[in-house]
């Protein structure tokens, strides 16, 4: 349970710090640079919005609500494609994901990588990547 107990509170607290970051600077949830981001960098400007659920693990319904927020701050917009619709980043989005990356960038590694020694980060990686294979 203590194992269970320290990840679960070292994974939120990193993620909330990182996430803190972010909306300090560039005023952006972590919703919405989860959705920008994917957007952006995996789907080169435009994803279909049940590929972009499916990757977030978001039901479809939560998705769609936070894309109407989204979109009435300009930031994408959606329109219908053959077999249902796609989110395109609009030019703000953009610039709010490009901003807000090397915010992420810096916030991961103070919260995450500075803490620890080289060989606990690879072993880290090591023992998630291991974890996260497993079924």
């Amino acid at each position: 349970m203590a194992l269970w107990s320290g990840w679960k509170r070292a994974a939120e607290t990193v993620r909330a710090r990182v996430a803190d970051e972010i909306a300090v600077e560039t005023g952006l949830s972590d919703p919405d640079f989860g959705v920008l981001t994917r957007v952006v960098e995996d789907g080169g400007g435009a994803m279909r919005q049940n590929q972009l659920a499916e990757s977030m693990g978001y039901h479809r319904s939560r998705l769609s609500h936070h894309l109407s927020r989204m979109e009435q701050r300009g930031l994408i917009a959606r329109r219908p494609v053959s077999g249902g619709v796609e989110v395109v980043a609009t030019e703000a989005g953009r610039e709010s994901v490009a901003r807000a990356r090397p915010v992420h960038a810096a916030a991961v590694r103070r919260y995450l990588l500075d803490p620890l020694t080289e060989a606990e980060r690879h072993a880290l990686t090591a023992m998630l990547d291991r974890l996260s294979s497993r079924r």
